[in-house]
Parts: C-alpha cells; structure tokens; sequence
C-alpha cells in the first residue's frame, strides 16, 4: 500500500502505534504478574480498545484535561502519566502518584492532565462539565475529554451532565468506548437504542460515530471534533466503537463472549492491524518496530520493578489526606483547642439570616473572580426558592451565577469538577431531602478526591443546603436534617449556623477553605432570625464553639435552629433554679470538642439536641466522647435528644412533636438535673 493513500501523515501513525505498543505492554505485563502471583491488585483490561488513546494522545497536550474510569489505564499511559508512578500506586506504595491511596482505579495526576479516574460508573461525566467551565471561564482553549463505557450511558449522571453540557456549550467530549460490553451483559440486553451518538443529538448537540479501531479514521474524525471543541462549538459525544477482547474484571479472554464473537474482535484489534499497516505501507520494517516494541517492554519492565522496590504507604498516613489539616479530623483523645474569632469591628446593621447569607456570598464574589454560584433557579429576579442570591446575577453576570437544569447531580458534579481546577464554586441544593439524588457526587467525590489523589488534588467547594423540621406544611421529602450522612463520611466538612451573625461568617470561611464543606442553613430561621451583623467582611473559624449563655447545673449542646430552642428552654429552666449553660458548635466537622468537654466538665451533666433523627444521630457520637472521656466527673450520665424515628410528618399535630421543642428539651434536662 502506498503511503498517499493511508489517509493519515506516516509518521503520525508510527507515533500512534509507538502509544499503541506502550499500552499493550502495560496490558500484557499486569496479566503476566497476576497469573503469576508476582503482584495483586484489581485490574480491569482493555484489550483491544488501545487505539482510542493512542490516537488521541497526538490531538492533545497535557493542558487538555481528560477523566476516565476504572477501566481507563490505556487512557493513562496514554496521557503520559508516568508509568512508575502508576504502578506504584497500583502496587499501594509511596511513590505512588497518589502516595497509594487511590490505588489503580482513583489515579489523579494534574501534571499530565489526568485530572480524575473515578470507579464509579458514568460519575465522571459531571465532573468533567466542571472542568470545562473552568476552562471557559478563564479563556483558555483546553478540551477536556470524559472517557466511558457504553454500559455508563444507562446512568442517569451521564444524562444530566450532557444536558448541562449542551445547555452551556461547553467545551467537553464525551467519549464512548463503545466495546460492546457492559459489564458482563450485551448491548441489546439493555437498551433497545440503535446507537448512543444519538441521545447527544436529542439533547441538542453534536454526536459523531467513529471506527475506534482504525487510527487513520479515528483520527482524521476525532481532528475535526477536538478543533470544533477547542474552538468553542459547544460539546461533542464520540460513539467509538471497538470491542473488549479481555473479561470484565481479571485476566485472559471475555469468557462471556461466543467463539465466534471473540475470533471476530480479534481480527478487528487494533495494534496488529495497525502493526500490519506500517509494514505493508513501506512506513516502518518489522526490526524497526521489533526495536519500538522492546523499548516499550523495558519501559514497562523497570516500572514495575521499581515500583515493587517503593515502600508500602505507611499506617501513619492513615488520616493524612482527608483534610487539608490533619487537625480537622475528628479523632478519640485529640481535642485541639482552637482559637476563637476575633471580634469584628466596625459598622453593622439589622440583616436576617437571608441577607446575611447574600452578604457573604457577595463579599466573596467581589473579591475573588473564580466565585461562583450554580443552582436550581438561583437567577434574578427571584434569586433563589428563598432569596438568599437575590440581584446577584444582575451584579456579577450569566456566568458567575448560573441556573441549572433540575438536576442534583449535574449541579454537584459541575462543582467538583471546577474546584478541583481551582476555582471556588458555591452549589446550592434546595433542600437537605435532596441530597440522596446526588449523593455519590458527595460522598464518592467531593469528599474522597484528596484523600483519593494523595493530595495531588482537592475540591475547595461549598454546599449551600436549606433544612426544614419543626415548621409543618412540608411533609416527609423536604424536612429532613440530613447532617449524619455527612458526618459519616469522611472528607467533607459540615458548618449549621443558628443566627445571622454566624451565617455570614461560617459561609465565609467555608468558601476559603481547601476542603469541601456543606453550609446547612434552617430554613425556619431564614426570614425570622435576625441580628446586628457587620457589613464587612469577617470569619468564624471551622471547628470552634461559641457558648452562648453561662450555666453550672446542666450543659445544653446544639446548632442550626435547634440552638434557639435550646436557649429558650434555659429560660424555662432558670425560673425553677435550674442554671444551663447552652452551646452552640456551629461546626459539626471539624467539632470543637474542648469546649464541650470544658463546658461539661464545669457542670457535671450534658444534653446533646438535633433536630435529625435521635437514633445513630451526632449527639449520640458526643454523647458517647462526653461518657468516656469524663467517666466519674460526671453527676449523670450524657444524654441526647433528637427527633422521632420516623419521616417527618405532614400532620402539624405529629411534626411538632416529634421534634424537639421548647417543652421537650426543658423536660429531658430537669430529669438529668433532678436523677
């Protein structure tokens, strides 16, 4: 075959086949060392899907950002992440390029632009939407390319974040290694779609179909979708279509597969067919590509071998990484006492909880550019379900405050992805109910990415999420407090002020802070709480209790609305000679143990109240640290009271009762005081 007709440049061919060889050795090499017990760790192969990288690693640079999946090693290699320290993040080591803390499925490595892999199916789409608007916004021309299988287009995540995509014309690929397996089940055995390129078309943007097996088409089609891109056409979804020779998950062949199937995408593989074509086009002669081939063997060969050299990351770093100071980690026996704020100066005015949020957020858009707020309905006029953006849109423009579709995840996804570029995204979630929608963007991935990454990269993100309870009319999916999912999740940080004053200064400090924090705010105190606020800017520090009134027989401990009811059951309790001193944490994680156990220490007794259901809820876990940390100081054992082990109740005569109120919590502390 001459080299005219071959309708790519020969020595780009020659280049793809040199990534082509790099990623067969890889492949090959970890299916030698599991079958032979030289190494372990999970692997899930690719074979015969390694031209879509290699083809692609000569369309872009390390400033492209790309996300991928679990499956995604030839996506690395590709990418240029070095191999030693892939493997030996694979291998649960140090020198890993995440320290060993993701492991093979959670490689992030900024330096190459391989931003995330996440072991989530279809979850990197909303990210990687993030990404892409960091980009846009800062006028830069990079493409950001999310990898995924075709078994990823059933996710609902996938769908959310291509709409959000082609709504915002965002310079994203979604890439489809169409390898005919999902999984372990066939195409036709789930969706009777005839294609996947369609549903971009349905949601208004481009979608192409591409040979991903053959280097000449694939490139000369993904040339003119990635310039398309990186010009600002808006996204583009690539159906690449090729076929996974190796099992879901482990060694050897696709055992799902028939004989016939299999021999078929054997035949169509891309790295002999490509091989075949150098030689046949007089491009390269076979001792050329022998030398090719053995220099990618020894790259992969001393990769491994070194890797195996590198230290096990040690038990010490087990908590290093979860935030960005060690010292936010809640931790038995380590109780830092922090400082507290200093008092702002200056003028003030009358605000409510509302105001003093729009306050914060405007402060911190005015100063810092990469601000932003995204959300359902967040836009002017309204500004929100409840006001709290009201006239930011019309200050700050289209782009700094963005309303969303209707879809949680895409939301959060999009925060993620524009943290984790650098920028300082504020999500608002209407309600805490709502969080069980987008909750693996959650707790999968703004609250393990640094953790994940070894800190090669974090989300500084906020959260902003109304709760109801103990107001009525709301019903059981919009009055939860949800605090304890969060709280169970390591890597996120949870702030749940109770007044004005510390809703602008906590929301502040969370849209400064390198980690990934939830702001919730109550929704019954949002219009009726009100305050002398300062008008400039100040801080309260994450993880610092404010005593709010002195006491000597009884400690209440409590945040958000909650606190308020706390302070008039102390009220309550003074007119029988009952002195309580009540606390307000303000910050659930990081928490200011010191102060409660000082407090406690003090008055000998404690009452923990939430308005989150009382079984396995955060006054049962400072319950259990009071116990033991003050076992025989105490005059009674620490106790807490939370809502009703139920949904919350539509019925007011139910609700009202089932949280705690004014009487109940009076009542569970005169019985501490007089056991």
């Amino acid at each position: 075959m001459a080299q005219g007709n071959l309708g790519i440049e020969p020595e780009v061919l020659k280049a793809i086949y040199g990534q082509m060889a790099r990623i067969r050795a890889v492949d090959k090499a970890i299916q030698a060392g599991l079958s032979q017990g030289k190494f372990m760790f999970t692997y899930w192969p690719m074979t015969g899907q390694e031209c879509i990288p290699a083809t692609i690693s000569q369309l872009i640079t390390a400033r492209d950002y790309m996300v991928t999946t679990y499956r995604g090693i030839h996506d690395q290699v590709a990418k240029g992440v070095d191999l030693y320290g892939m493997f030996a993040e694979a291998l649960g080591r140090q020198d890993g390029v995440n320290k060993g803390k993701g492991g093979s499925p959670h490689i992030s490595d900024p330096s190459s632009g391989s931003m995330v892999t996440t072991a989530i199916v279809g979850a990197g789409a909303p990210i990687a939407n993030g990404l892409a608007i960091s980009a846009k916004e800062r006028g830069e021309d990079r493409v950001t390319i999310v990898n995924f299988g075709d078994g990823a287009t059933s996710i609902g995540a996938v769908h959310e974040a291509m709409n959000l995509a082609g709504a915002w014309k965002l310079p994203v690929i979604f890439m489809c290694q169409n390898n005919q397996w999902g999984e372990y089940t066939r195409i036709p055995t789930y969706t009777a779609s005839p294609n996947f390129y369609g549903r971009a078309e349905a949601l208004g943007f481009r979608g192409v179909r591409l040979d991903g097996n053959d280097p000449a088409a694939f490139y000369a089609g993904m040339k003119d979708v990635i310039e398309s891109v990186r010009a600002g056409k808006g996204p583009v979804f690539v159906e690449a279509v090729t076929y996974r020779i190796g099992p879901h998950a482990g060694v050897g062949e696709n055992y799902n597969a028939t004989k016939e199937e299999l021999a078929a995408g054997k035949e169509r593989a891309p790295v002999e067919k490509t091989r075949a074509l150098l030689i046949d086009a007089g491009i390269c002669s076979e001792d050329e590509l022998g030398a090719l081939e053995e220099a990618a063997r020894k790259e992969v060969e001393d990769a491994i071998a070194r890797a195996l050299e590198s230290p096990v990351t040690p038990e010490s770093e087990t908590i290093i990484d979860v935030f960005a100071d060690v010292n936010s980690v809640p931790k038995r026996g380590s109780y830092p006492a922090r400082a507290a704020e200093t008092e702002p100066t200056g003028e003030t005015r009358t605000m409510s909880m509302v105001e003093a949020i729009r306050d914060a957020q405007h402060i911190a858009m005015s100063k810092n550019k990469e601000v932003f707020i995204l959300g359902e309905d967040v836009g002017d006029p309204h500004g929100g379900v409840f006001g709290t953006n009201k006239g930011l849109q019309d200050e700050f423009g289209n782009t700094r405050v963005r309303p969303t579709p209707i879809a949680e995840q895409a939301i959060i996804g999009a925060a993620v992805g524009s943290s984790i570029a650098g920028m300082r995204p504020i999500a608002e979630i209407m309600f805490t109910d709502f969080f069980g929608v987008c909750l693996d963007q959650i707790a999968n991935h703004a609250a393990k990415q640094r953790y994940m990454s070894g800190s090669a990269t974090h989300a500084p993100m906020t959260i902003r999420v109304q709760a109801g309870g103990g107001m009525g009319g709301f019903g059981a999916q919009h009055s939860q407090s949800t605090e304890a999912w969060l709280l169970h999740t390591p890597g996120i940080k949870v702030v749940y002020p109770s007044n004005p004053f510390d809703a602008k200064g906590l929301l502040l400090s969370a849209i400064d802070d390198p980690d990934p924090v939830v702001s919730f705010e109550s929704m019954m105190l949002l219009f009726t709480q009100k305050g002398e606020v300062p008008t400039g800017e100040y801080k309260i520090p994450l993880g610092v209790a404010k005593v709010k009134r002195e006491g000597s027989d009884i400690t209440l401990i409590s945040y958000g609305w909650e606190l308020n009811n706390c302070l008039a059951a102390a009220e309550e309790l003074a007119k029988e000679g009952i002195s309580a001193e009540v606390i307000d944490l303000r910050s659930l994680v990081p928490i200011d143990y010191h102060r409660i156990l000082e407090s406690v220490k003090k008055t000998g007794r404690a009452l923990v109240v939430h308005a989150a259901v009382e079984f396995c809820g955060l006054g049962a876990e400072i319950c259990a640290t009071i116990n033991e940390e003050l076992w025989g100081k105490l005059k009674a054992p620490a106790i807490r009271l939370g809502a009703e082990y139920a949904p919350i109740a539509y019925s007011n005569a139910i609700e009202m009762n089932q949280v705690p109120n004014i009487n109940s919590i009076a009542a569970r502390a005169r019985a501490a005081v007089k056991s």
